[in-house]
């Protein structure tokens, strides 16, 4: 079913943060129970980190894809959205095209300025945003520029998210014996379930706003 309305949106977005938070809140009790000796609390916590780094990279993936497959289903003409959605559908041109040198090629990004301003709007939304397996504060600030969205919130999070959830995720990842202890996983597990309440907030704003017209 296509993401049509403000309502299937919100309804998507729900859903997909609800299972994620479930499974995030069963491995915190289970990190949190007393009974558990510190080695096996280490384990957990250590593994605990691959697994908030998943739900985090997933969410914003998913969610952004419900949120250009909502701008998407507006039906909107080209010249009524907003100038970051036109460089994305510009990019995405330009990717089917790299690196070749015949004009002929691009006959396609002329016209969209010259011809196309009225037509409807038509872009990808499956394969637009690319996580890149890494998502450290650079990659994450183009998405939500691509997005409309504001990051501001997310700006003084960039060394959180960079060094300590990325950055431990990927020594955890590669076998590296990165010591996790219960009290820095419980610190990040409440800041990662806090980011993604805000990345869905933004979406829902931007979409009841209407910031992907121009």
């Amino acid at each position: 079913m296509k993401i049509r309305t403000l309502e299937m949106l919100s309804d998507s977005l729900a859903e997909d943060l609800s299972w994620r938070k479930k499974e995030l809140s069963d491995l915190r009790f289970m990190i949190s129970l007393s009974s558990a000796s510190i080695a096996r609390k280490k384990v957990m916590s250590r593994s605990g980190i691959t697994l908030l780094y998943a739900h985090w990279e997933g969410f914003v993936k998913k969610a952004s894809n419900y949120y250009l497959e909502f701008v998407r289903m507006q039906r909107l003409k080209n010249n009524e959205l907003s100038s970051n959605f036109v460089a994305m559908m510009i990019c995405q041109q330009f990717s089917n095209n790299l690196l070749s040198k015949r004009p002929s090629q691009y006959e396609g990004i002329t016209s969209f300025f010259s011809q196309k301003q009225d037509d409807r709007a038509i872009f990808s939304y499956k394969d637009a945003i690319d996580t890149e397996s890494n998502l450290k504060s650079k990659v994450l600030k183009e998405i939500i520029w691509t997005l409309g969205l504001n990051y501001s919130y997310f700006e003084p999070l960039e060394k959180l998210i960079d060094a300590v959830l990325l950055g431990k995720r990927n020594a955890i990842a590669h076998g590296e014996q990165e010591p996790i202890n219960q009290i820095d996983y419980l610190t990040l597990h409440s800041k990662v379930i806090e980011m993604m309440d805000n990345f869905r907030t933004e979406i829902e704003n931007a979409a009841v706003g209407k910031k992907y017209r121009s």
